[in-house]
Order: structure tokens, then sequence, then C-alpha cells
């Protein structure tokens, strides 16, 4: 087992980070959160040489979720993730799509596999607590790895900034509950990856995010 190593691509519009996760040594990884540009991904895996195991997905929204049936047929991988939750959101991907008039087709989601808080899940050693997360959405997840001091924390915790309420599902006193019981007792040392923007440390977040005050 190597190094865990994260590429990011930010994808579509909504410049959302379609994230890579993967073993240096082993070439192994993950993709989580393919929002589109399906063709992308698989040049920037193909790239780097990558073997990608599992789609994980942190939540059902459009930009989270939007490639991710694509990408599954086109590397015959199981999608895992999120909570069962969201289900109604990855039931009208394709309606959210023409919604937002993208050009690209959208298809609706359907998980191989729902995560639930305290699952885990893997690639090449590298093991992640699954923490349930609600409130951006209902069924969002975050992906903990424990031993690198590192999560991908999805649309729940932005720097300087957390994820929106106002979207079906939402729920603000939920999202800073999630975000004060769940993630910052993890420590400040920990690095996160977010869905879109710059990532960071709990600890900077905890300080001086103007949302946790």
């Amino acid at each position: 087992m190597g190094e865990l190593r994260a590429g990011i691509i930010p994808v579509t519009p909504f410049q959302q980070n379609c994230t890579i996760l993967f073993d240096e040594a082993e070439k192994v990884g993950v993709v989580v959160d393919p929002g589109g540009e399906v063709d992308r991904i698989l040049a920037a895996i193909r790239d780097n040489g990558l073997t990608i195991s599992q789609i994980w997905i942190t939540h059902g929204h459009i930009d989270h979720a939007g490639g991710a049936m694509e990408l599954k047929d086109a590397l015959g991988v199981d999608i895992v993730g999120p909570h069962e939750d969201d289900a109604p959101l990855l039931a009208n991907l394709a309606n959210q799509g023409r919604k937002f008039g993208l050009t690209d087709p959208v298809r609706n989601c359907t998980p191989d596999r729902y995560l639930t808080e305290g699952e885990k899940v893997s690639f090449s050693g590298h093991e992640f607590e699954v923490l349930h997360c609600p409130g951006h959405a209902p069924g969002h997840v975050v992906f903990y790895n424990r031993a690198a001091k590192f999560a991908h924390v999805g649309d729940v915790l932005f720097h300087g900034s957390v994820g929106r309420t106002d979207l079906p599902g939402g729920d603000h006193a939920a999202l800073i509950r999630s975000i004060k019981e769940k993630l910052l007792p993890l420590g400040d040392d920990i690095g996160f990856i977010c869905g879109h923007g710059p990532g960071g440390r709990f600890g900077d977040e905890r300080r001086s995010n103007p949302f946790l005050a």
C-alpha cells in the first residue's frame, strides 16, 4: 500500500470538484462525485494510468451525481452511496438536467449500494468511515480516512462557508448540527476536500468560518 493521493477535476458549469482518490503505488482508486463531463474524467484516469474500483457519491444533487451512470457504464464498476434518504433526488436527475438546460443529457442514478452511518468503504487498504451528515441534502455522506487525517466532505462544509440549504430537503439547523457534532470533533488537523472551491482544515473553519460562530 502506497500513499493516499487525490486529484481534482472541476466539471460542468457548476465547477464541481470531481475527485479521484487513489493509491500512489498501486494506481488503484475511486471517483468521488462525477457530476458530468465524463470524457474529461475518463481522460484523467487514462492519462494517469489508474484503475478505478468504485464510484462514490456524497449526495444526490445533479452537479455531484449527474455523470455517475455514464461513468459506471464506461468503467463497469459499482456506484456506492449516498445514504438512501437521497434516493428521490437521484431519481429526479434527468428532470433537473432539463430544468437547468444542460446540453448533455443527464440520467437518473441508481446506486448499487446505499451507505449508512458507521459503515466503512475502502480501496487498496485505504479505509474510509462513512458519516451521515444531512442538512444540505437529506442523504449526504462524508468519507473520512482516519489514518490520513483527511475527509471528503462534499457540500457540507466549505472554506469559509457551509452548504446551501434552500434546495429541496435542505435544513440549515441539521447542517450546522452535522458540522459541529460529526465533523469538527474529528480534530483541528483534519484536512478536507469539498464539493466546490478550495479545501482546508477543520481547525481553521472552527476558528474563522462565520457560519460556525
